[in-house]
């Protein structure tokens, strides 16, 4: 493959929009997370829209309240209840889309590599591309398309919050990564201060 071949290739964004769900509680962080300085922005959520941009045509923020201060689209949470299943059901009644990659605010070590061995993995069949590690799912971080809609309302309006129980009632594909720290959540204060030592080594 020649280098201007290859340039082209890196330059194609994918046409799917990506949302960065940002409308978490954070309270084992004690403070909201997505607003918290991060690798030269001032906000991890700022981070993660400016990097997405670099992979797909459109990129959102999900969350209950505009609360960033640059320029993002957004779509704020139609549902009082605060869960990743309600910001998912809320995607897909305001968007009118077949597909979109939904990636969490505090997972800022997922990289274009991941991305593009999901985007890869994915195949007609499938409702959902999830990534998995050693310990488990990585629900938000993953393909979802618009065919899940009907039964994540269900699971809405029966209390039902959990995206794993979701996961495994739609047709899914999972795809393992063998490196764990690439799906670090900054949950807790010592978790994001351990985040932002990796990035000055």
């Amino acid at each position: 493959m020649d280098t201007s071949k290859k340039k082209r290739e890196h330059c194609m964004k994918y046409k799917m929009p990506a949302v960065i769900f940002a409308g978490g509680k954070s309270s084992r962080m004690g403070k909201d997370k997505a607003l918290l300085p991060f690798s030269g922005y001032k906000t991890l959520a700022q981070y993660q829209y400016e990097r997405l941009q670099k992979l797909f045509e459109v990129v959102y923020l999900s969350a209950k309240e505009d609360k960033f201060d640059f320029e993002a689209a957004f779509i704020p949470d139609r549902y009082e209840i605060s869960s990743p299943l309600a910001g998912i059901v809320t995607v897909f009644e305001t968007l009118d889309v077949e597909e979109v990659f939904i990636l969490s605010v505090d997972a800022p070590f997922v990289n274009e590599t991941v991305i593009n061995t999901l985007m890869k993995k994915k195949r007609q069949e499938d409702d959902t591309v999830i990534a998995k590690t050693q310990s488990g799912l990585q629900p938000l971080c993953g393909i979802y398309r618009h065919t899940v809609l009907p039964l994540a309302k269900t699971a809405l309006k029966e209390n039902r919050h959990r995206l794993t129980h979701l996961l495994k009632e739609v047709q899914s594909s999972f795809v393992m990564f063998e490196e764990e720290s690439l799906f670090a959540n900054l949950n807790h204060p010592h978790e994001y201060e351990k985040a932002l030592k990796h990035l000055i080594q």
